[in-house]
């Protein structure tokens, strides 16, 4: 594949709009992503931007690429979606033809997009030797992906070669945002619509499609497709999810999860989860006594955004407890506010802690009593939790 067979990836050269721009005005509800402000577009920059599928990566990208156009000739911006290669060496050699391209044009910065690495195995070979020969000096390099762990080896490929470069992960909206995004911009003025729109939210999560009324099933085929492409079997998958939805919200082991399965072992069930998380289905919280985090004992296991839960909750044939959901949306928000999250559990147990915090969440009243330092959420008081929690800011509606 050559750099003329990827024109139709690129419109603008052509002068035409791009589809995904086009579809996100068609939206109800459209808004630009507060991660596109944190790349780096000072040469030389190799940024990576990680998250999961169908939170709005490409078209995030195909929005920067409008506002590049402004000032930049459409010529030095190449997009490629990596997964219609077939080897590493169609990359370098599209690169090589994009760079000799800038040179006749004139043009000194160029700006390149490779969207879903992960599709092509070595795709950092068609793009190292080039930045080891200098010949991207002049360049800003965006490479995004949907698998964190495979991606993040890849990046440990790039010691002292990231100039300017950013690493920043994508997740589906918080509550907060999700809030923002619906026009709400003093929540504490407007309890019963917060209380609504959280139900809303349980059923949406904060992936763009959903939220505007796409068939969530779609979402769903996007991750079957990705278990299937790294030969995952679905069977195992499937009992996987079913086994952590059966257990929580209680905190359990691989060899608890692996005795609710068909004979599975727990290494297999442990291989699967951990897939899961780099997929950014999943999260882990383990229990932490004092300052010793204790990896080996049973862990608590979540689901990181609630239309996943639902989703895959459904696939499993599993019925969601309520708890176990409010129990995840708090553990996913402290996580994403604190860059961690575990539990305790000693004469009680406390759902989630991190730092000086410590939560226990409730669906209903709470009957028992708790020490002055745990904070006790029941169901009404969750929203404006996670509202206080993270109260992010920055979208341009």
């Amino acid at each position: 594949m050559r750099l003329g067979d990827i024109a139709y990836m690129n419109p603008w050269w052509e002068g035409k709009e791009d589809y995904h721009v086009k579809r996100w005005k068609e939206q109800k509800l459209h808004w630009k992503p507060r991660w596109l402000k944190e790349l780096s577009l000072k040469p030389f920059s190799l940024n990576f931007v990680l998250g999961p599928r169908q939170v709005g990566k490409t078209t995030g990208i195909k929005l920067l690429i409008q506002e590049l156009l402004r000032n930049n000739p459409p010529e030095g911006i190449l997009y490629l979606n990596v997964e219609v290669l077939s080897s590493y060496r169609e990359l370098l050699t599209i690169l090589r033809e994009f760079q000799e391209l800038k040179v006749r044009e004139g043009i000194k910065t160029g700006y390149i997009f490779l969207d879903e690495v992960t599709f092509l195995e070595g795709w950092w070979r068609g793009v190292k030797p080039l930045i080891d020969a200098g010949l991207l000096e002049n360049d800003v390099i965006t490479i995004t992906g949907s698998s964190s762990l495979k991606v993040k080896k890849d990046i440990e490929l790039f010691p002292g070669r990231r100039g300017h470069g950013k690493t920043i992960e994508v997740m589906p909206l918080s509550f907060s945002e999700y809030i923002e995004i619906m026009g709400i911009k003093k929540p504490e003025l407007h309890r019963e619509k917060v209380l609504k729109l959280f139900e809303d939210y349980l059923t949406t999560g904060g992936f763009p499609p959903s939220i505007n009324g796409f068939p969530m099933e779609d979402l769903l085929g996007a991750y079957i497709g990705e278990l299937v492409r790294f030969g995952k079997s679905l069977e195992i998958a499937r009992e996987t999810f079913a086994a952590i939805i059966r257990s929580s919200p209680s905190a359990t082991s691989f060899r608890a999860l692996a005795g609710m399965t068909s004979g599975y072992s727990y290494k297999v069930i442990q291989d699967y989860v951990e897939f899961f998380t780099e997929l950014y289905i999943l999260g882990i919280a383990y229990l932490k006594q004092g300052n010793q985090i204790m990896y080996r004992r049973e862990k608590k296991f979540f689901f990181r955004d609630p239309l996943l839960a639902k989703l895959f909750a459904m696939w499993s044939g599993m019925e969601l407890r309520e708890d176990a959901l409010y129990e995840w949306i708090v553990q996913e928000h402290v996580y994403r506010r604190f860059g961690e999250v575990y539990y305790y559990r000693n004469s009680y147990e406390v759902d989630v802690v991190a730092k000086n915090l410590r939560i226990e969440v409730k669906a209903g009243k709470a009957h028992r009593r708790y020490p002055r330092n745990v904070i006790v959420l029941e169901r009404e008081d969750i929203p404006f939790f996670l509202l206080e929690l993270l109260n992010e800011r920055g979208f341009n509606i």
